[in-house]
């Protein structure tokens, strides 16, 4: 099974991007999409392969949450 993660795009340099995980800063190859500063953008295996609406991404960021308390 795979997992892909939302988060928010902090910073772009080229094909890279800085993208914030609940207050992690992490470097995502983003050559496979376009998304803009303050942009949200599904993460797998360190490659952005979606840009999200915020409200998506929150969904999903909010049930990992849920997931998390439940362990």
């Amino acid at each position: 099974m795979c997992v892909a993660i939302p988060g928010r795009v902090a910073e772009i340099n080229g094909s890279t991007a800085k993208v914030d995980f609940n207050g992690n800063l992490v470097n995502v190859n983003i050559g496979l999409v376009e998304p803009k500063i303050d942009q949200y953008v599904l993460v797998h295996a360190g490659c952005a392969i979606e840009v999200m609406e915020k409200e998506q991404a929150q969904e999903i960021i909010d049930l990992f949450a849920d997931l998390e308390a439940m362990a």
